[in-house]
C-alpha cells in the first residue's frame, strides 16, 4: 500500500536515522523515521532555509505539518522565549517530533490536527510550514486561508517550497488571500515566501 507522509497512521516498518546538525548556530540531535517527511539524515534543505529566514513576529509560533520536529525545534531553540506549537495529521510524526523534543530538551506543544481542525479559536503570531505540495492545491489553498483566520493582527504567514515545483502557486494564493507577499529568501530554486495580515 502506497501511503504519503499525510497518512495519519503510517502502516509502514519503522525505521529510524539519527543526526546532529548546527543551523544558525544551534546544534540539535534529530531520529527522523519512515512513514514520516523527510526521512534522511539531514534537513531538508527547504526547511533548512526557512530556518535561517525566519524572525518571530511576537511571542507565539505554529509549526503546520511538523513532521519529525526539525523546523519547530530549531525555532525554539533559535528564539527560546518563542511559544511553539507544532502540529501533524501523522501520529507518526507527532511521537518523533515529542522525542526528538525531549532529547534536545525542548518544550514545545505537539497536537494531532489536520490544518486547524484541533486549534478552533486560537490565534499565532507566526504561523510556518514546510507545505505538503503532493497533497495537491485544494489542502495548501485551504492552509492559506485557515492561517489567515488564525493569525494576530501584524502576524506572518512563512511558507517555503521549490519555486517551479509548486511554489509559484502557493505565492499567487498568498497573495489573493494576504493581498501581499514577498520573496524573503531565493537560494536554488527554493523560496522563503512571507505574508502578512494587515
Amino acid at each position: 500500500m502506497n501511503q504519503h507522509y499525510f497518512t495519519e497512521n503510517p502502516e509502514s516498518e519503522i525505521k529510524e536515522k539519527r543526526f546532529t546538525e548546527s543551523i544558525c548556530g544551534s546544534s540539535l540531535t534529530f531520529t527522523s523515521v519512515s512513514g514520516v517527511f523527510s526521512f534522511e539524515t539531514k534537513i531538508d534543505r527547504a526547511s533548512e532555509n526557512l530556518i535561517k529566514n525566519f524572525t518571530p513576529s511576537g511571542m507565539s509560533v505554529l509549526d503546520i505539518g511538523c513532521g519529525y520536529g526539525a523546523i519547530g525545534l530549531y525555532i525554539k531553540s533559535i528564539f527560546p522565549q518563542q511559544n511553539i506549537t507544532m502540529i501533524d495529521v501523522n501520529n507518526r510524526a507527532l511521537d518523533y517530533t515529542k522525542k526528538n523534543a525531549a532529547s534536545n530538551n525542548l518544550s514545545v506543544e505537539a497536537l494531532n490536527s489536520n490544518l486547524f481542525t484541533a486549534l478552533e479559536g486560537r490565534t499565532f503570531d507566526d504561523i510556518i510550514s514546510n507545505p505538503p505540495i503532493a497533497a495537491g492545491k485544494e489542502l495548501n489553498t485551504r492552509l492559506i486561508t485557515e492561517s489567515y483566520e488564525h493569525l494576530s493582527k501584524n502576524g506572518a504567514l512563512w511558507l517555503v517550497a521549490f519555486h517551479n515545483k509548486g511554489g509559484s502557486t502557493l505565492k499567487k494564493v498568498m497573495e489573493t488571500i494576504f493581498g501581499n507577499v514577498t520573496d524573503v529568501d531565493k537560494s536554488g530554486g527554493v523560496r522563503v515566501y512571507k505574508s502578512i495580515r494587515k
